[in-house]
């Protein structure tokens, strides 16, 4: 035992965590980085650190990533003296390396899983610790409901840890019923913070998109780093790609420069995680932040970016984007240069932006696409997940469409329980879509074929390797490429191999990439809409290919893998294979479907019936429909209705209108029970049954008698209909005999008139119960106005004389007599003098 290196900060906490664990059987550990939480305790609890007696025990550990937990694996074998498989396991997807002498076994969050899938009870492990809890992950949460219902039901003896490397770890206890919370406190270094935005204003990230300008940026900043300080450097960038970029920016340096992610050779990986043996430049992911510790490091170079999940369920796009780095991110990438000295880091943006970022990493169950999940939370026997003791509750909607695709996939039950295929495909440790993909793909494409192409689908390939899936497929299967992914992809392929059997079938090698990816992705099949695309998914989601594709010009693709970038109005196809119409209707079998299809066509002004045959949204064929369905041409012309206004596609004559405009005014000014007969409330269509039933074209419609049927939305049923003509008349009769019709267009009605026919007249009735007076338009003897009213004998005493005085001359065949209140009405000029 290499008693040196377990010499770690977190070792004075061990006996108060081991108290926790004997008292309460749960703990809460928080232990900043480098304090030998993820190495030192799980040996402690195990009985095999000297010096720290404790009762033997058989300690899992889960991390969030392969690469953690060969890393955790090799150092605790290393302290202990010993190989990887000893004392010390691991167990990751397609790799196991324990054996019967084995305590501490390290795996995924993922392993665990599914090893609580097979058995609840854990038989045979003492402990659980959950490393990284802080950082979110969804398999890890998952994991700890499924432990705290195992403790709670089954197994009350199983002791569990939630190790953070924060210190926010109030919630964590309170979800473990009030666990103890132990801490260990490391020696923390001072940290300098160098504020380094870019001289130039970079783009915001669009998807998984970078400013090249800021990757400039930050390959310059670690150049600086290095003139200016002394030490290895670590930068973090958000993805793969990213490092890549800056590496080849950073040119010749004199240093060795390792690019440290999930992809990366063991030998890399292995190089970064040891002491080198000069100066160094470490390009990582997010991966750095806590999961590993890099030793030498005395500066940081932060690009504030990470990498998050996010899923567009309504066009059923998920993927990982590209977002500003939280400032509990932040915090955990700085104190990786204060580890074992004082050191710096340099933050690639104004200090002034850290008022916008968020405090924390959103947690994945939040925005992530919850297929997976639900079909764990099924097997588990909560398909609502709704008694599960999780951080935070799955969103309604992600979990609905997560269900959908489960019953699409014969997973789960019309209740939501798993199947026997859906516990058939937990098993297989890959995403739900993919397990389908594997299953039928080998009856119809053979198992190998099958497992190879669903092992490229599982861990999407280098860009570099082009956006062909049959093309990538050739080159990895042919061994032309050494890439460290091609080594991984044949791992899978094994391990796949062993899940299935099938002979290979009739299908063409070239449609084999296209029918297996369909069968993943059925909603993401996708015909050309012409002949240089774009393409229509069957989902109903416009997609383009990239400039240069291998795909171009093919008329039928499945989409594997697709991002839509911010403000683009098509996904982007990232990987996809192509296909014939025969293949994709086999992929798609269960989207296909035939229908009849009656539709308004604002470009036609007309109905347009069609009967089409459809895979989603992808039309097949069409031909005319001679006898559409009544129902559907009805639904068509209500749209038209709507679409359109009943202005534009009903034919109102005077009367129409008219009767329309008093039954607005009745309920503007009384309200109920009279009818609303605005624009939207005419286009429901009831009150123009039952033409509109009989209806077979617009023609029709304009045929309908729109007075009689407004006569229908009276309130007949009220007795109120009969007071129609009473609360608004549509003709007032004035002293001169003549019956004026009112105008109601306008906000008060209107009475236009000549003047002398209202010669002697008082006062104009009040409509709508005495309520609203009416506006009086006084006309001269040629009909044009010449003055307006409400009051006629205020008018008669104080306003008439000025008119009479102006119009007089003009018309003086007509009488205007010095007292309008007492003469004669007359519709008459005065007869001509002899």
């Amino acid at each position: 035992m290499r008693s040196a290196g377990l010499e770690l900060p977190v070792r004075t906490a061990v006996p108060a965590l081991r108290r926790a664990l004997a008292e309460e059987g749960v703990a809460v550990l928080s232990a900043p980085p480098g304090t030998g939480k993820t190495t030192l305790v799980p040996l402690a609890l195990a009985g095999l650190v000297d010096g720290l007696p404790g009762p033997p025990r058989r300690v899992l550990v889960a991390e969030p990533r392969r690469l953690a937990v060969r890393a955790a694996a090799r150092r605790m074998a290393w302290l202990l003296g010993q190989q990887v498989g000893e004392a010390v396991g691991l167990t990751v997807r397609g790799e196991r390396r324990a054996g019967p002498a084995t305590v501490v076994e390290v795996v995924t969050t993922g392993v665990l899983l599914q090893r609580l899938q097979r058995d609840q009870e854990l038989t045979g492990v003492d402990v659980v610790v959950l490393d990284e809890c802080h950082e979110r992950h969804l398999d890890a949460d998952t994991a700890l409901a499924f432990l705290l219902d195992v403790r709670g039901a089954l197994r009350p003896d199983l002791r569990i840890v939630c190790a953070s490397a924060t210190s926010d770890t109030a919630a964590w206890a309170e979800l473990l019923g009030g666990a103890p919370v132990v801490e260990a406190h490391g020696v923390s270094y001072p940290v300098e913070t160098v504020w380094a935005p870019p001289p130039r204003g970079v783009k915001p990230p669009q998807g998984t998109r970078v400013d090249p300008l800021l990757l400039e940026h930050v390959a310059g900043t670690v150049r600086r780093a290095l003139a200016e300080r002394s030490g290895d450097v670590l930068c973090f960038l958000p993805g793969v790609g990213e490092i890549a970029r800056v590496a080849g920016q950073l040119g010749p340096l004199g240093v060795e420069v390792l690019q440290l992610h999930g992809q990366a050779p063991a030998a890399v990986q292995d190089a970064a995680l040891a002491v080198g043996t000069g100066r160094r430049v470490i390009l990582a992911t997010s991966v750095a932040e806590s999961s590993l510790t890099v030793p030498g490091v005395r500066v940081v170079v932060d690009s504030g970016l990470a990498r998050e999940p996010r899923t567009d369920h309504a066009r059923g796009l998920s993927g990982l984007v590209t977002v500003r780095a939280s400032l509990a991110a932040a915090r955990q990438r700085a104190g990786r240069a204060g580890r074992e000295a004082p050191g710096v880091v340099y933050r690639c943006w104004a200090e002034a932006e850290d008022a916008l970022a968020p405090r924390f990493p959103t947690p994945e169950i939040a925005q992530a696409e919850l297929t997976s999940f639900a079909l764990q939370a099924a097997c588990w026997g909560d398909p609502t997940a709704a008694g599960l003791a999780l951080p935070d509750r799955p969103p309604a909607g992600a979990m609905l469409a997560a269900r959908q695709v489960l019953a699409g996939l014969g997973a789960v039950d019309a209740d939501g329980r798993a199947t026997a295929r859906g516990q058939r495909i937990v098993r297989s440790g890959l995403h739900p879509r993919l397990a389908r993909a594997l299953l039928d793909g080998a009856e119809l494409v053979g198992a190998r074929r099958a497992a190879e192409v669903v092992a490229l689908l599982s861990e999407e390939p280098p860009r570099a390797f082009g956006d062909d899936l049959a093309e990538v497929w050739r080159q990895v299967r042919s061994g032309a490429s050494a890439d460290p992914y091609a080594r991984r992809w044949k791992d899978e392929v094994r391990r796949l191999g062993r899940l299935v059997e099938g002979e290979r079938s009739s299908v063409t090698e070239r449609q084999v990439p296209g029918l297996v990816a369909a069968l993943a992705y059925p909603e993401r099949i996708a015909r050309a809409r012409a002949a240089d695309g774009p393409y229509l998914m069957a989902s109903g989601t416009a997609a383009e290919l990239g400039a240069g594709s291998r795909l171009a010009g093919e008329e039928w693709l499945a989409v594997a893998s697709a991002d839509r970038p911010a403000g683009a109005h098509s996904a982007r196809v990232r990987l996809g294979a192509a296909l014939d119409e025969e293949t994709a209707r086999l992929a798609g079998a269960a989207l296909l479907s035939a229908r009849e299809e009656v539709e308004w066509s604002s470009r036609q002004g007309e109905l347009t019936a069609r009967r089409v045959s459809a895979l989603g949204a992808v039309e097949l064929e069409t031909a005319p429909l001679a006898k559409p369905d009544p129902e559907l041409v009805r639904a068509a012309l209500l749209d038209g209705l709507a679409r359109e206004g009943v202005g534009a596609l009903l034919r109102w004559t005077p009367e129409a209108v008219g009767l329309r405009a008093r039954l607005a005014f009745l309920r503007r000014e009384l309200g109920e029970p009279w009818p609303e007969v605005d624009d939207a409330a005419l286009a429901g269509g009831g009150w123009l049954e039952p033409e509109l039933s009989r209806a077979r074209r617009r023609a029709d419609l304009e045929r309908i008698d729109l007075a009689s049927a407004l006569q229908r939305l009276l309130p007949w049923a009220s007795g109120q209909a009969g007071r129609l003509e009473e609360l608004a008349p549509e003709r007032i009769t004035v002293p001169s005999g003549s019956r004026i019709r009112v105008d109601y267009a306008g906000d008060r009605p209107v009475l236009a008139v000549k003047l002398q026919e209202l010669f002697g007249w008082q006062a104009a009735p009040k409509l709508a119960d005495g309520r609203v007076p009416l506006t009086v338009h006084l006309l001269s003897p040629a009909g044009r106005p010449a003055a307006v009213t409400g009051d006629l004998a205020t008018f008669w005493r104080e306003g008439y004389r000025a008119v009479r005085a102006d119009l007089r001359g003009r018309y003086p065949r007509h009488p205007w007599p010095e007292d309008p209140s007492t003469a004669e009405p007359t519709k008459r000029t005065n007869p001509r003098k002899g």
